[in-house]
């Protein structure tokens, strides 16, 4: 366009020309790694080939391989291509010479593991970019592609250092492109704020698991990370055996054949032998459960933000969980549980009941596990509660802010996400968005190990056992005081005895 403005910025990989777009410079489909196709599916992240002359940076970087039409009807939006190359990331920032480094927010997006992409609407860095950081949103490996285990794969490995968590692999190799290149973006690579939610919040808490991600970011945003437990690498072995049989190989199907598949046979797949919406536990990239390692108090030693929705119900048949049946298997199994549980709660409609318990068992007890793991070792954590529906679509959510539903305030992009095409927001719901927007800012901005509390709004003390303060997100922000505080206790023992939801 005639009145376009262009910029050059050199990376370690080769030149880049980006586009201003409003109050920020725009890179997209930065090439991050290597295409995985051919021999490198299913293989570490490769270096990508340094390019000569300049490369065009204004065009989104394909998708990972999934379901376009899921994606665009619950993923968040339009993917766009979609191919097994996908390892592209995408830098806003407000100021690419700036008097002093400005703080880094690296997205990692949802989905379950099998839908999304950094490039979707509700995920553009303008309105955070705005406020002094630089945005950075990636593409990673989905679904059979970002997380697989075979015996005929493993074997090409030296003792402990297989590999099956490919995506987290992914995750660490954009990480690496941020230390090497974000200082030419403006970005201080010494101030990364790692953030996702869904799977990409599972994500963040894996990379804090993991030995590989060490030092690579230096704090981490956790929006409805869920508590289903990580797949254990046996389990996952057997399951990609019997996804090779599925696609017609034999008992011994070596390496060749099962990348010589076609990727888009993996996306049919019938759902006993899908890839679940966790990581694999076991192999070099996570060495251990998540959750046993939070527990255990070895997560690495950064400040954590972290968080859940009034409603995260809302997604639970998603998960195969039918919220109305936990309870009912309660009642008939164990009356005793039964009973602490509506006492607990104080709530005798079943389905009600249910979806309360269910939201809380699957995603609510998550941040007050983590919580409680920071304190352990000394790190601070803000815990949070997102509890605002816009005001002309309550009766569209009557229980609450669903699941996913935070994510245009974190972003400030309502407008890319209207739940009805002639849907208006509000200048509550306007304002609210820059509010919670301005926390995450004032995370990336201020918080270290040293932190006691957030300025904004109000002052947000971090979170302690005696106190045990939430920053519930509402109309207006307000602290309060041991949230949910006896079941998520009673959750909390559970979960350390492996009672999982089923």
């Amino acid at each position: 366009m005639k009145n376009e403005q262009r910029l050059r910025i050199v990376t370690a990989e080769g030149e880049l020309s980006g586009q201003r777009e409003a109050a920020a410079w725009v890179f997209k489909g930065i090439p991050y790694a290597a295409p995985p196709t051919g021999a490198l599916r299913w293989r570490p992240p490769q270096a990508i080939t340094p390019w000569h002359g300049v490369r065009d940076a204004t065009q989104w970087g394909n998708a990972s391989m999934q379901s376009r039409e899921t994606c665009i009807a619950a993923g968040g939006g339009d993917p766009g291509a979609c191919s097994e190359d996908c390892l592209y990331l995408n830098v806003w920032t407000p100021d690419h010479a700036p008097h002093r480094p400005l703080p880094v927010m690296v997205w990692l997006h949802g989905g379950g593991f099998t839908l999304g992409a950094g490039s979707l609407a509700p995920y553009s860095g303008h309105a955070l970019a705005a406020q002094g950081v630089v945005v950075v949103t990636l593409n990673y490996r989905l679904g059979h592609m970002g997380f697989f285990a075979h015996p005929a794969l493993d074997a090409h490995y030296a003792d402990g250092k297989v590999v099956n968590n490919f995506a987290l692999l992914d995750q660490i190799a954009a990480l690496q492109w941020v230390q090497r290149n974000i200082l030419a973006f403006g970005g201080d690579r010494h101030n990364i704020t790692l953030f996702g939610e869904s799977s990409g919040a599972r994500s963040v808490l894996s990379l804090c698991c993991s030995p590989l991600a060490e030092g690579l970011f230096h704090k981490g945003i956790v929006q409805s990370a869920y508590s289903l437990p990580d797949t254990p690498r046996d389990d996952a072995r057997h399951a990609g055996e019997q996804v090779a049989a599925h696609l017609g190989l034999s008992d011994n199907a070596s390496a060749e054949a099962l990348r010589a598949l076609p990727s888009d046979a993996f996306l049919s797949l019938p759902r006993q032998v899908d890839s679940g919406p966790v990581p694999i536990s076991g192999d070099a990239v996570l060495p251990a459960p998540m959750l046993d390692c939070f527990m255990a108090g070895k997560q690495h030693r950064v400040p954590l933000m972290v968080g859940s929705n009034s409603d995260e119900a809302s997604v639970l048949s998603y998960f195969g969980v039918d919220a109305a049946a936990v309870v009912q298997q309660m009642r008939s199994k164990n009356r005793f549980s039964y009973q602490l549980i509506k006492w607990i709660y104080d709530i005798h409609d079943d389905a009600l009941l249910g979806r309360n318990v269910a939201r809380d068992m699957a995603f609510t007890v998550v941040p007050f596990i983590i919580a409680q793991a920071q304190h352990n070792i000394g790190m601070p954590a803000w815990r949070y509660w997102f509890d605002y529906v816009s005001e002309q679509a309550r009766d569209l959510f009557p229980y609450g802010a669903s699941h996913g539903n935070e994510i245009p305030y974190v972003f400030n992009t309502l407008d890319s996400m209207k739940p009805q095409p002639d849907f208006i927001y509000t200048a509550q719901d306007r304002q609210v968005a820059q509010g919670v927007s301005a926390w995450w800012v004032a995370f990336a901005q201020q918080a270290s190990e040293f932190s006691y509390q957030l300025h904004g709004e109000i002052a947000w003390p971090i979170w302690r056992p005696h106190a045990d303060l939430t920053l519930a997100m509402g109309a207006r922000p307000q602290l309060r005081a041991r949230l949910m505080r006896r079941r998520l206790r009673l959750f909390r023992l559970m979960m350390r005895h492996h009672v999982k939801l089923s």
